[in-house]
């Protein structure tokens, strides 16, 4: 991740991935549907790290911090495996 639109795409793929519309993790975020969406489109500039983490949360995911050029552990192999294909 090298910068905001990277974690913008990240959070529309877990989204994704969870089977959530923008309505549900908002929701389950406890956040407004159209921060959901500024946050997906960078329309927010001021995205704050507690703000992210609400709707990543929320669809059921951690955010960690990985050193660059760090592979992936089989714990990431295995977890991305189990991850079901989906286009919300």
């Amino acid at each position: 991740m090298t910068s905001l639109a990277d974690v913008s795409d990240i959070l529309m793929a877990v989204r994704r991935e969870s089977h959530l519309f923008q309505e549900e993790l908002a929701r389950r975020a406890g956040v407004a549907r159209s921060n959901v969406a500024r946050m997906e489109t960078l329309a927010r500039k001021d995205m704050s790290v507690p703000v992210l983490m609400h709707p990543v949360e929320a669809a059921g995911y951690d955010l960690k911090l990985i050193a660059h050029g760090h592979g992936p552990t089989l714990e990431d192999i295995l977890a991305e495996q189990r991850m079901p294909d989906a286009d919300l």
